[in-house]
């Protein structure tokens, strides 16, 4: 995913909305519902860098879900590192697929699609890490991919599906014109 980043030139513009779209997915992860099956559900947290991927630049919110990422384990509740593989595999990763929101473009549809893959790409790399790292936790007779399989579907599932109506609500094009009349001045 970060090869997409080549060619990225950083100004104070791309830095400013970066780290505040970093800062609200980390402030929106911190408060979540626990559900029945150990997973959580967060307030919003995959928003702010979906609606920077879409609105602004795709790459930009790659690196700032990278940044998230990096961060996740030593600022948000009940985050903790199992391997140091876990931190590349995880948390590296499942922060900057939310960059993936705005690859195909700003159409109602391709902001769907570019949703999808971006919870996807999310969705498979918890499940992942959950079979390499905490099989050894998965409830009896499940296995390690079926445990983790239903652990994630049981929070990415609900999580994705409000996610995507909240993005559908909010006013994209209205918010992508008033970002490019600011780059422009």
């Amino acid at each position: 995913m970060l090869w997409q980043c080549r060619g990225l030139k950083f100004n104070t513009r791309s830095l400013s909305y970066g780290a505040i779209s970093a800062a609200m997915t980390l402030m929106l992860a911190s408060i979540y519902l626990p559900l029945p099956t150990g997973a959580s559900i967060s307030l919003g947290s995959w928003i702010p860098l979906m609606v920077l991927s879409i609105c602004y630049d795709h790459r930009v919110a790659m690196l700032s879900g990278l940044v998230c990422g990096m961060a996740a384990p030593f600022i948000l509740p009940g985050w903790s590192l199992v391997h140091w593989a876990q931190y590349i595999l995880e948390y590296m990763t499942i922060f900057s697929c939310m960059g993936c929101a705005g690859i195909f473009g700003k159409t109602r549809g391709k902001i769907i699609l570019g949703a999808l893959l971006a919870i996807s790409l999310r969705f498979w790399a918890q499940v992942l890490s959950g079979v390499i790292f905490f099989g050894a936790y998965a409830w009896e007779g499940f296995g390690a991919w079926g445990y983790s399989l239903l652990f994630h579907l049981s929070g990415k599932i609900p999580e994705g599906i409000v996610t995507i109506c909240v993005l559908m609500a909010l006013p994209l094009d209205r918010l992508s014109k008033s970002i490019q009349r600011g780059s422009e001045q």
